[in-house]
């Protein structure tokens, strides 16, 4: 659960602000995304078999 005190002076904008930020940092914004309509167990393969070829690419990178 997230929770976010409000600062002394702080305006409600600032507020959400920080809000977002963190469910952002925790991944919430994500998975709620993800989990926001049915996906084929196909489609689930397929997305996790290219997520793993962009990890193996982006380590493969000479820096």
């Amino acid at each position: 659960m997230i929770r976010v005190k409000a600062r002394m002076n702080e305006g409600l904008d600032q507020l959400l602000k920080r809000f977002k930020k963190a469910c952002e940092k925790e991944g919430l914004t994500r998975e709620i995304k993800r989990t926001s309509y049915y996906e084929k167990p196909s489609e689930v393969r397929r997305r996790r078999e290219r997520q793993l070829i962009r990890k193996i690419q982006k380590e493969a990178r000479p820096h």
